[in-house]
């Protein structure tokens, strides 16, 4: 069984945008995903963006992407997959990280076929489920389904914080763990 290796990760956040949001449980899901974004920021595990069609959805909320460590790398789509977005691959590969964590919406969209792409792409593909969302609960619980059929591993917040971690002797131990209280 694997588990998360901070020296090994990348976290891919996917549309985590104004208008998309405010069609969900907007607090539940921009805290998760924000506490990811300030864990990987502490742990300096390089963080990765995308917006779906800016123009139209808006941008990463501000509580997000307040959080976004220097020099995060953003990136305009129009397509679902994110990795049909040129430079994206490229990026991601760039960090030379095998596990890809991702979070975001929709799960049955965008997360979903940016998934699929990077199993085919060989990385360890990490889904985390209450930092994903859809506007539809059986359309998120179909793309977490799907996902996990096709190999990708389906964890939680907490789980991945824990297992970047790895101990309570973690300098960012303290920090990491207040978040989530």
């Amino acid at each position: 069984m694997n588990v998360l290796n901070p020296d090994n990760s990348l976290l891919l956040i996917i549309d985590v945008q104004e208008k998309l949001v405010n069609a969900l449980d907007k607090n539940i899901i921009v805290k998760r995903v924000s506490n990811l974004v300030k864990s990987a920021a502490l742990l300096e595990i390089p963080v990765v963006v995308t917006e779906q069609y800016p123009k139209g959805l808006g941008t990463t909320v501000a509580e997000v992407s307040s959080e976004f460590p220097e020099n995060t790398p953003v990136f305009e789509k129009v397509s679902f997959n994110a990795l049909e977005t040129e430079g994206v691959l490229d990026k991601i590969k760039s960090y030379g990280k095998k596990q890809i964590v991702i979070c975001g919406i929709e799960t049955h969209i965008c997360v979903h076929q940016t998934a699929a792409a990077l199993l085919r792409e060989g990385f360890e593909v990490y889904v985390v489920k209450d930092a994903c969302a859809s506007r539809n609960k059986y359309e998120f619980k179909q793309g977490i389904e799907l996902m996990a059929q096709n190999g990708v591993k389906v964890t939680c917040v907490e789980i991945v914080l824990f297992e970047w971690l790895k101990t309570a002797k973690n300098p960012h131990f303290k920090e990491i763990q207040a978040l989530i209280k």
